[in-house]
């Protein structure tokens, strides 16, 4: 597998430290409100890399944060008049809620900060006991300076950089381009812990060095996140961490593409701010996942009504091939002709290509391609009928190239909710009794709900429109 790494800005083989175990790190939401489509980008893509691995016969340890304390968190809870906690982790669970829609499977571990704060003033305290950060008037600060290499990341000199840098209201640091690594309580009603240097609360980027090296160790395979993330983030992610223990934080670096809205940059301001939460009223998860899947993830994405629309439009063909499949192979009897037999062979070759395009850099546009080029093949191979095995190794295929994008789920596999399953029992009923008025009324009654009933020689067939 080839993936293009941020750090050297091209294409490099993916070789891990140890082939047991891919260690990955995904930066995760800051939980003060619902999580929006942007953020939803690389929390799907990255799952991807990681089911995708896992297909490969990886073990893979993938951790992902919450930010749990930041001054939006405090605004909110100002607003709100309620305990900053209280704030998180309503909001930590309305993030499983929509991740458990996109079919975003949970990590090996979702550290908070709060539950690591020991560890945080303690790799504080390592870095200003190695000269890289000092204190002032209870804030303390990194020297960036101090550290050989700032900017390899984002491929920035230090000059360029000085020349933009500015020191905020209240700050109290040496240079204008060193962070913060702690800040000090500035009112007494402030979310704060005790530390060496009095009352306060970790700065944004020390929580990511923390948890990544004690989760995943000093040096890991896979940091990954939002382009937006590059710098600072991960810059002074890489600095701290470095200069902490001696040794290359990441060996490769991954971020995805920005998404805009309407071909503009996403904003609460032009009022074309969507959360997944909002989206999820209008289109089911795994449509949104699909759009998200449907472009490669380092170029931009653009959200609309009708690239959604067209998504939907997408997944229904598959969940129909899905369904048509899954008919056969209960309806239909026999093994393979010697017919099938060759065809089977082709579908082999369908998996090849897909393996093909995932190893390029994660190609989930092209990987989608292949999957509809299967589907139009199967398609073909079936429409007359097919036998029972030839039917149920289709639907293997499909299911397997499909699982590994996170698209087709069991949910999906065809089940309907009971009052859908109740009234195609009925219509049955109604059509054994030649009560041919009332099978005809449910059968518009779920037309109107978007289901399609193929009365086939092997029985019902039901199919979303």
């Amino acid at each position: 597998m080839k993936i293009y790494n941020t750090l050297s800005r091209k294409k490099e083989d993916f070789k891990p430290l140890d082939e047991s175990e891919v260690k990955i790190y995904v930066c995760g939401p800051t939980v003060y409100n619902y999580f929006h489509i942007g953020n939803a980008r690389p929390f799907v893509v990255f799952d991807t890399l990681r089911r995708y691995l896992e297909y490969r016969g990886k073990s893979v340890r993938f951790i992902q944060n919450f930010t749990d304390v930041d001054d939006k968190i405090i605004n909110k809870a100002k607003e709100d008049g309620v305990p900053a906690e209280e704030i998180s982790e309503k909001f930590i669970a309305e993030y499983f809620k929509d991740a458990a829609a996109l079919n975003i499977k949970k990590a090996t571990a979702h550290p908070k900060v709060t539950e690591n704060m020991d560890e945080i003033i303690l790799f504080v305290q390592k870095l200003m006991d190695k000269g890289y950060a000092y204190e002032s008037e209870g804030d303390i600060y990194f020297s960036t300076r101090s550290f050989t290499g700032y900017g390899k990341l984002s491929k920035q000199n230090i000059e360029d950089l000085e020349s933009g840098a500015r020191i905020e209201v209240g700050e109290k640091k040496e240079d204008p381009l060193d962070f913060a690594l702690w800040k000090a309580r500035k009112s007494d009603d402030e979310i704060a812990w005790s530390s060496p240097w009095g009352m306060g609360r970790p700065g944004w980027h020390i929580e990511c060095s923390v948890m990544s090296t004690k989760y995943l160790g000093d040096t890991i395979d896979i940091h990954a996140g939002g382009q937006d993330l590059t710098f600072p983030h991960h810059e002074n992610e890489i600095a701290q961490t470095e200069a902490a223990t001696g040794k290359p934080f990441a060996n490769y670096w991954m971020h995805n593409g920005y998404i805009t809205i309407d071909n503009e940059k996403m904003s609460k301001s032009k009022g074309n701010f969507f959360t997944v939460r909002d989206i999820l009223k209008h289109y089911d998860g795994e449509v949104i996942r699909f759009f998200l899947l449907s472009g490669h993830y380092r170029n931009p994405i653009n959200f609309s009504s009708e690239l959604m629309e067209q998504s939907r439009n997408s997944l229904l063909r598959m969940q129909n091939a899905k369904m048509t499949l899954k008919h056969l192979a209960e309806n239909e009897t026999g093994t393979l002709s010697d017919e099938e037999k060759a065809r089977t062979e082709n579908l082999n070759l369908y998996r090849q290509k897909f393996i093909e395009a995932m190893d390029d850099d994660l190609n989930t546009a092209d990987a989608i391609s292949v999957v509809f080029e299967l589907i139009k093949q199967v398609n073909s191979y079936v429409k007359d009928g097919c036998s029972k095995e030839f039917a149920e190794r289709s639907l293997f295929v499909l299911n397997e190239l499909t699982g590994v994008l996170g698209l087709l789920r069991d949910k999906d596999e065809g089940t309907l909710d009971e009052e859908i399953d109740r009234l195609v029992a009925e219509r049955q009923d109604a059509r054994s009794n030649r009560d041919f008025k009332r099978a005809d009324e449910i059968r518009d009654i779920l037309k109107a709900k978007g289901i399609i009933l193929k009365d086939t020689p092997q029985g019902v067939q039901i199919i979303r429109e």
